[in-house]
């Protein structure tokens, strides 16, 4: 296991190659005292199982859970929906692309809205679960735990068609810049169906999907300190103005403020598993 790098508010670990599932992404947080932090969307649906002394708040709009969450799909909003707050949080989240979501939570991503609380979506096993996570001795203990509990539930449950898994895939590889039309005639669909079973599947539109894997794509160059007009060209975008409407539309803000957002901070720690969206 990587060694807990701190930062300015975090305390971060992350597995070892041992406990890595095609698809899935995991880390661990600490933080001392406060914190509130807004959310930046992005292409997976997430497990936060809160292993604090004192309950996570994750909030979006008037939907609130206490205790672990799971947070599907953003759809874009106003500045102001996601977020987490609590004090002394210790937190395990869980990254999912969608087509492991889909075998691991049903259809939570596309019947449950955005956000619901673990043991809505996990059901009866959810408690048991976190007892046994906050009672492991280590993170990698509890890694393993989860790895294993994720592979249980995606052997039992029902995968996305190989088609949608594909276009998924590719939209993930190009950063949202494949042609969802030329997809569809790669994998032998129409345009209907492919919207049609992508969306059943997936819980958002191929088109609305690429958004918003080149939306996160652009989002990570700025904070990595690229210039608004050299982000929107090497990202896909028509121009710089372009790159502004989509900011605003998933983040309700510019994308000089997307740039220092602390959610994005952590990512080169916390997430830094390469390709685990593309499964």
């Amino acid at each position: 296991m990587q060694p807990l790098a701190p930062s300015a508010l975090w305390k971060i670990a992350t597995p070892s190659p041992s406990w890595r599932l095609p698809g899935v992404a995991m880390a661990g947080f600490r933080a001392r005292g406060p914190a509130d932090l807004g959310v930046v969307p992005f292409p997976a649906v997430t497990l936060a199982i809160d292993l604090g002394a004192e309950p996570l708040l994750v909030t979006d709009g008037g939907r609130e859970v206490r205790g672990s969450a799971v947070v599907g799909l953003s759809r874009g909003g106003p500045q102001g929906g996601l977020r987490g707050a609590g004090r002394d949080v210790q937190c395990l989240q869980v990254r999912l692309s969608p087509v492991v979501a889909h075998a691991v939570l049903g259809g939570f991503a596309v019947e449950g809205g955005p956000l619901a609380g673990l043991d809505e979506v996990w059901g009866r096993d959810a408690a048991r679960w976190e007892e046994r996570l906050r009672a492991a001795a280590s993170w990698e203990e509890r890694f393993a735990l989860v790895a294993g509990a994720l592979a249980a539930r995606r052997t039992e449950g029902r995968p996305v068609d190989p088609e949608v898994a594909y276009v998924w895939a590719e939209l993930a590889r190009s950063h949202g810049t494949s042609r969802v039309d030329a997809l569809a005639a790669e994998v032998g669909w129409s345009r209907k169906r492919l919207w049609s079973r992508f969306r059943s599947q997936v819980g958002l539109g191929p088109k609305q999907a690429a958004r918003l894997v080149r939306f996160d794509h652009a989002a990570h160059r700025l904070a990595a300190g690229g210039h608004p007009a050299a982000v929107a060209a090497e990202t896909g975008y028509a121009d710089q103005s372009h790159l502004h409407r989509e900011v605003a539309d998933f983040a309700g803000l510019t994308p000089s403020a997307v740039a220092r957002e602390p959610w994005l901070s952590v990512d080169g720690v916390a997430w830094s598993a390469p390709g685990y969206l593309h499964n």
